[in-house]
């Protein structure tokens, strides 16, 4: 497996208290991937970490062909990289229709001067209905995003996220929340986002985890404790102790 994204020997202290401990692994190119772990485990810091809003104490975090290490990156740099995060709450802007929020995301996608001059043209707003129908809301452009339900409202948020193209996708507890069809629509919508891209699931819901039928990576005190398939990783017995006994 090519990596795209290497998480090599990092951690980070918070007051003394360590949330993320000598953490090293990697995220194929084209690849879903479930992260779980207990509350505290470091699954946010991790994110936080790859994406800019943290800086590690030590290790690296290396990214794509060339190994570039994103620890001194800037946030907006790492996300011209190609990195978006999806945070658990959506945040879209819910006075505006689902195709203003994707235009929106279109001209934020480009560079600050660019942003300033640019004007909705034929292939941009074909570029918005693909990026609609591409999660399951093709048929609602122009509904207003403060109408839609709570899973629709995270649809539109990847939605936002895929108009600037990103090769890693970090996405948080995305099946909080959701009805059990937009579960099992969501469950489709990222294996199908994984064939193009690398998307990593954080997520408690075990259930939903088991849709995703991908590589888990467990994480303890801030540190791999097993990773491998959900059957694989479930019969570990400190997995077990530490996490799923609960």
């Amino acid at each position: 497996m090519t990596a795209l994204l290497e998480v090599s020997g990092v951690s980070k202290s918070f007051d003394g208290f360590r949330a993320i401990n000598d953490l090293s692994f990697a995220i194929g190119q084209a690849e879903l991937r479930a992260i779980i772990g207990p509350n505290g485990a470091g699954k946010t810091t991790f994110m936080d970490i790859v994406t800019g809003k943290t800086r590690p104490d030590s290790g690296d975090v290396l990214w794509g062909e060339r190994s570039v290490s994103l620890v001194r990156m800037s946030e907006a740099r790492i996300a011209r990289e190609g990195i978006g995060r999806k945070f658990q709450r959506p945040t879209v802007f819910e006075d505006q229709t689902i195709a203003e929020n994707l235009t929106l995301a279109l001209r934020s996608a480009r560079g600050p001067l660019s942003v300033l001059r640019w004007r909705p043209s034929r292939a941009s707003r074909a570029r918005v209905a693909d990026l609609a129908a591409e999660v399951n809301l093709g048929g609602a452009l122009h509904r207003k995003a403060g109408e839609l339900s709570h899973g629709q409202k995270q649809w539109l948020e990847i939605g936002m996220l895929l108009a600037s193209e990103p090769r890693l996708l970090l996405v948080d507890e995305p099946a909080a929340g959701m009805t059990l069809a937009e579960r099992e629509a969501t469950t489709a919508l990222l294996r199908r986002l994984a064939e193009t891209r690398a998307v990593v699931v954080v997520e408690h819901d075990m259930d939903f985890v088991r849709r995703l039928n991908c590589k888990v990576t467990v994480l303890h005190q801030g540190a791999v404790l097993a990773e491998g398939s959900l059957d694989h990783v479930s019969a570990n017995p400190q997995v077990i102790e530490v996490y799923l006994g609960r």
